[in-house]
């Protein structure tokens, strides 16, 4: 049985509070905008959840009571019971999580008690958690031990051509468009301090072309992924539109079209468990690197 409870977000010791990065409202209204049109924009969610399914597909335990984080549409689910899977929903947005079947909740306030999954899939909302390392801690506590957590998002590298054309299209003034960007490095080490046993991070680069820059903007906002910073500049005024769209254009390939990157970011953890693998003790070798590397006449 999986005991739904209020869950705060998570205080840590000697920390003190700070306003969000990101705002919790609009990013909730954004998904819940989303979902008229989500198969018009998938892409990238396709792209992130199937790559997740197939690192799944190679883990030889059962696993068999799942939490889903980011669910607009029922892909995720059906695929995790097509795998014998019992099966809860979470997602920021309201209309989202209710088409899921499931509830609604930030990944930095999970409403679900320790201990209650065998393995958290959450695929693409994580660059816009504003507790990312608590989301993290948190998911953790609510894997059962040898319980796996795998995630996929948005991160560093992505949107370098929107970038640079935002930039120029607002002058000497530029504000902040596009979301802060966390690299593998920094996921690795988040991962490590969650308390994840065997944590890895790796990335892959998603090449996205497009026409011009407004059809790229409308694929953002199609896939709930427009800006939601709590301090978001305004939108850019006409002049500026068209500096934008002409600083993109003037990237274009011969055809005519922009070649777009977004990086993702790819994490797997495991709830520590006494019958995992360990490393060896420090110091408890029996044989020294030099002698393992000499050279055998």
């Amino acid at each position: 049985m999986i005991l739904l409870v209020p869950a705060p977000r998570p205080m840590h010791k000697a920390r003190m509070t700070h306003p969000d990065i990101f705002d919790r409202r609009l990013r909730a209204l954004r998904r819940d905008r989303m979902m008229r049109r989500f198969a018009d924009h998938d892409f990238l969610y396709r792209a992130m959840l199937d790559e997740l399914l197939d690192r799944l597909a190679d883990v030889q335990r059962e696993l068999p009571e799942a939490l889903v984080i980011g669910c607009p549409d029922g892909s995720a689910r059906a695929a995790l019971e097509t795998m014998k899977k019992k099966v809860i929903c979470c997602d920021p947005g309201f209309l989202a999580a209710r088409q899921a079947g499931g509830v609604q909740g930030d990944e930095d306030a999970l409403p679900f008690a320790d201990k209650s999954f065998d393995l958290i899939l959450a695929c693409g909302t994580l660059d816009s958690v504003n507790d990312l390392p608590g989301a993290l801690i948190l998911m953790n506590r609510i894997l059962r031990p040898d319980g796996l957590m795998l995630a996929a998002f948005a991160g560093a590298g992505s949107l370098p051509r929107l970038r640079a054309a935002l930039m120029a299209g607002e002058g000497d003034r530029p504000g902040q468009h596009i979301h802060p960007q966390v690299d593998v490095r920094s996921a690795g080490d988040l991962l490590a301090r969650a308390g994840f046993a065997m944590p890895v991070a790796d990335g892959d680069m998603l090449t996205v072309r497009y026409g011009d820059m407004i059809r790229l903007m409308h694929d953002l906002r199609g896939m709930g992924a427009g800006n939601v910073l709590a301090s978001r500049p305004p939108a850019l005024r006409r002049e500026g539109l068209a500096g934008a769209m002409a600083h993109f254009a003037q990237a274009a390939d011969p055809d005519g079209r922009t070649a777009e990157q977004i990086g993702v970011l790819y994490l797997s953890g495991w709830r520590p468990d006494p019958s995992q693998a360990r490393p060896a003790r420090r110091g408890s070798a029996t044989v020294s690197l030099a002698q393992a590397l000499k050279r055998k006449d």
